[in-house]
């Protein structure tokens, strides 16, 4: 277990199932002799208004958990993301988007059970009035510790709706590769794998989820491009067409990154080839493959 009071007054870690703290050491310690056979630990930092932590929990605890092996520290408070939690871990996971709430969701916010039509909002007393607008989470600080993190060494995996994190951050924004440019309503595309030498792709075939097909500016080289995601119906999202890079890996530093946006559904992260993906990423970014 990670000692010191900083970390063990903080009731957010979320263990599930398999998932165990992270071993006592820092970063450099963790890649030094003998560390590389022990079992590997990741901090992931999950779920905001639209995506809630639970599923991720569940979602990764069974592709990066279960069949990859990994030992998972998960977490949905994002001031944790610092380069304090950062030194304890060999890969960071970021599965969540930009923004915070803190004065609420308004009228219009959805909870099991509820909806606008169906049961208005009342209140006695009155609720005081507040504007309901996001704030992006991020600060400067957070985004230059991700990247001295990846750049010393450290393995970054990206999932989904991370990439609208990188529009608060330019450090961030190069360690990730892209900003979010929006996406359609939730309908069938297709995952073409585009390279299937590499590591990640070996011996995964192309496969079809329904689920939010997410659209980014993409920065960095074609070549580094591993995966598109086609609309299955030739549906086009603005002007931004039916296609878009859906994933992509490459060195960063002297560390790996990997990002991948298919996800806002489980049965997209369980869809079989998708799980194949996945582990193979984890052991890629792992540098066990």
């Amino acid at each position: 277990m990670i000692s010191g009071k900083k970390m063990t007054r903080r009731s957010t870690f979320l263990a599930a199932g398999a998932v165990t703290a992270a071993s006592v050491g820092s970063f450099a310690a963790a890649q030094g002799a003998g560390a590389r056979g022990a079992h590997a630990t990741a901090f992931a930092l999950v779920g905001d208004r639209y995506h809630n932590s639970d599923y991720i929990r569940t979602g990764l605890g069974k592709t990066l958990v279960q069949d990859a092996g990994l030992s998972i520290d998960f977490t949905d408070e994002v001031s944790m993301l610092s380069e304090d939690t950062l030194q304890h871990y060999r890969m960071l996971i970021v599965f969540r988007d930009g923004m915070k709430w803190p004065d609420g969701y308004g009228d219009g916010g959805h909870y099991p059970g509820r909806t606008a039509e169906t049961s208005a909002l009342k209140s006695i007393p009155p609720l005081p009035e507040a504007e309901s607008k996001p704030e992006m989470w991020l600060t400067g600080a957070q985004g230059k510790a991700v990247r001295a993190f990846v750049e010393s060494g450290g393995s970054a995996f990206f999932f989904h709706n991370n990439s609208h994190v990188s529009l608060a951050s330019e450090d961030y924004r190069d360690v990730e590769g892209a900003i979010y440019t929006g996406h359609p309503p939730i309908r069938p595309f297709w995952v073409k794998m585009t390279d299937n030498k590499h590591p990640i792709t070996k011996g995964v075939s192309d496969f079809l989820v329904t689920d939010e097909q997410h659209y980014v500016t993409y920065d960095k080289s074609p070549e580094y491009v591993l995966m598109r995601s086609e609309n299955a119906d030739g549906l086009a999202f603005g002007d931004q067409g039916a296609s878009c890079e859906a994933g992509w890996a490459y060195e960063y530093g002297k560390g790996r990154v990997c990002f991948m946006a298919p996800g806002h559904m489980i049965s997209a992260l369980w869809n079989p080839e998708y799980i194949k993906l996945q582990v193979n990423a984890a052991n890629w970014l792992m540098r066990k493959i």
